[in-house]
């Protein structure tokens, strides 16, 4: 294709109408995919570092419908939330979470500000495909894979939910990448998801 950045079959989901999103994108995927990389070129192929060497974030203007993915705990809402075990693909170990459900809120969140687009190298992509045992004969070259796309009203990193730093530390074989856990940031996190909760 000649393009940077594609969109690796992990996120293939959120662009799907099935609901086994928790934070669906409406809108063509390709089409998606072609606009990403006019705004990365647009921009210098400028990057924003992740929570690791091998992930980057970019951060564009929200160009779908999508509304931001997470709602601020309030006394008024508190009572909505809802909790139960969750994996995001049949390979991971489901794990404890929380969130609001979307037909609960009486309010539906505004369109987000931005898309954070998560990067991950193809060098990452393939160590983690193989530890999981998937299909071998994806062939792809592109330097980086989109792994998720994160509406959010802030230009900025929000901190990744504590357990999916924990679901990292346990290794690529069990979901994760493989990145071992840093105090100072899973204690940043717990703060910022101490206040807020995601909507499914």
């Amino acid at each position: 294709t000649g393009n940077d950045i594609v969109l690796d079959p992990f996120a293939e989901r959120q662009f799907k109408p099935d609901g086994s999103s928790s934070s669906p994108i409406d809108h063509d995927a390709a089409d998606f995919v072609k606009r990403i990389n006019a705004l990365y070129e647009e921009g210098g192929k400028k990057l924003v570092d992740g929570y690791a060497p091998f992930c980057k974030h970019l951060f564009v203007p929200n160009f779908t419908p999508a509304s931001s993915g997470a709602v601020k705990i309030t006394g008024e809402n508190e009572h909505l939330l809802r909790s139960g075990y969750q994996a995001r693909t049949e390979k991971e170990l489901p794990v404890l979470t929380r969130w609001f459900p979307k037909s609960a809120l009486q309010q539906q969140p505004p369109q987000a500000k931005y898309l954070d687009i998560i990067l991950y190298s193809r060098e990452q992509i393939r160590k983690e495909r193989e530890a999981k045992g998937d299909d071998p004969s994806y062939q792809e070259e592109a330097p980086w894979g989109i792994v998720s796309v994160k509406p959010t009203d802030f230009p900025y990193e929000t901190p990744m939910q504590p357990i999916t730093m924990m679901r990292n530390a346990l290794g690529k074989e069990e979901g994760g990448s493989g990145v071992q856990m840093n105090r100072d940031k899973y204690k940043d996190a717990v703060a910022f998801w101490s206040e807020y909760a995601p909507i499914q």
